[in-house]
């Protein structure tokens, strides 16, 4: 069972909007961007590219997470930092589907994420969690996170900021 983490394809609409819709319960918005699937994808693309992004986006690879052919989770990487990345946010935003949890995926999306990081230059990477999700506090901390501190930004519920050297 290995984790490969990969941009999103044209076979793959099905599997990503069912996870959208699982993750919706939970405040999380499983894909960045909306419209056809198409849009979708060509979005990712520009993301990637870092070319036409709307304001206050960064360079990013928006990519799912697969094991056995299954799509079990996505991750956005973001190349650098805004002020408001920062604050709330950070270089990676992962999720893993309900029924994919408990089996050590995040953990190896983080890991992956950082080591792209890191190929990318980035020496330091910034990963954030609401201050109650125990399980992802765990796997940042088991990818080498160290807490800096737990803030309060207005719209969001207070988050534990971590910082993991590459």
């Amino acid at each position: 069972m290995t984790l490969r983490l990969r941009p999103p394809g044209p076979g793959d609409e099905a599997a990503a909007r069912a996870l959208h819709e699982e993750l919706r319960s939970d405040g999380f918005s499983f894909l960045l961007a909306e419209g056809t699937w198409e849009e979708v994808l060509a979005a990712c693309a520009r993301d990637a590219a870092g070319t036409d992004l709307p304001p206050g986006r960064v360079p990013a690879d928006f990519l799912l997470a697969e094991v056995d052919g299954q799509v079990v989770g996505r991750v956005s990487v973001r190349h650098r930092l805004t002020p408001t990345l920062l604050e709330h946010g950070g270089h990676v935003g992962y999720a893993v589907g309900p029924q994919f949890r408990r089996r050590g995926h995040a953990t190896e999306i983080l890991r992956q994420s950082v080591a792209r990081l890191r190929d990318l230059g980035v020496e330091r990477v910034l990963v954030t969690c609401d201050d109650d999700n125990a399980g992802s506090a765990r796997v940042v901390e088991a990818c080498g996170g160290v807490l800096e501190d737990v803030r309060t930004v207005a719209g969001h519920p207070p988050a534990r900021r971590y910082w993991i050297t590459t």
